[in-house]
């Protein structure tokens, strides 16, 4: 984890209440995994205590420059979609545990994400396509209004948008386009605690890498607000720290 000081170098909208951010970070010197997240100082003042967890869309090392994607939930993040470019951001680079991208072994990867768990995987993907894996991805959204990426993700492999009320693509969940597990060597997630549930479920003997959405403390491990029970019963992983990536079996949603 690096603290840097970063430019919003370009900023828009690409779905409902949901922004794209390009970050020109100044001396890049850790290079985040797909997974990992970024942590932001919103405004300067005391009205935002806490920093927002980000997530990372995307990693140019050569042009110095990082991508988020966030959804206007409250507040903090209201305010950060305010920003304007050339506007100065505090944040916390390579933060968390992200998914595992070398010596995977296998030759086809699944990645299933839901509403804004959808971001990292576009890093991951562009990760796994680099080491010549096949990528199916299946990315699932409330309506056709908050559908983003999906040109993105079409030109790194397959790819299948699901919403919850059929106004785009299939109607229904991610778990209802999901091909037999055969199809694939590994899947990865990344989306609400119910839909990670389900899929879990669904593919439950595969192996498979989830990433848990959580609201964050401290960001770094030290004050506990982010836990999640160990499979084996014995304690907890704090989300924040530990993960937010975590082998699916190892933990109970």
């Amino acid at each position: 984890m690096k603290k840097a000081q970063a430019v919003l170098a370009d900023k828009r909208k690409i779905a409902k209440d949901t922004y794209e951010m390009e970050l020109t970070v100044e001396e890049m010197n850790v290079i985040p995994t797909p997974g990992q997240f970024a942590h932001i100082r919103i405004g300067n003042g005391s009205a935002h205590m806490l920093r927002r967890p980000i997530s990372i869309a995307d990693v140019d090392p050569i042009q110095n420059t990082l991508t988020i994607i966030f959804k206007v939930i409250g507040g903090g993040t209201n305010e950060l979609s305010h920003c304007q470019v050339g506007d100065e951001l505090d944040v916390l680079i390579g933060c968390g545990q992200g998914y595992p991208v070398e010596d995977l072994a296998i030759q086809k990867a699944l990645l299933i994400g839901g509403g804004i768990g959808v971001p990292p995987l576009y890093y991951l993907a562009k990760r796994l396509r680099e080491q010549g894996i096949e990528v199916t991805s299946i990315l699932g959204f409330q309506t056709k209004e908050h559908v983003f990426y999906e040109k993105e993700f079409s030109l790194l492999g397959g790819v299948q948008i699901v919403t919850n009320d059929g106004s785009y693509g299939h109607k229904g969940f991610v778990t209802d386009v999901v091909p037999p597990v055969s199809d694939f060597g590994s899947y990865f997630t990344c989306g609400p605690t119910g839909m990670l549930k389900a899929v879990t479920h669904q593919l439950k003997g595969q192996k498979g890498y989830i990433s848990i959405e959580e609201r964050m403390g401290c960001g770094i491990g030290a004050c506990y607000a982010c836990v999640v029970p160990i499979a084996d019963g014995e304690g907890f992983r704090k989300i924040c720290k530990d993960g937010p990536v975590f082998k699916a079996e190892e933990v109970v949603l």
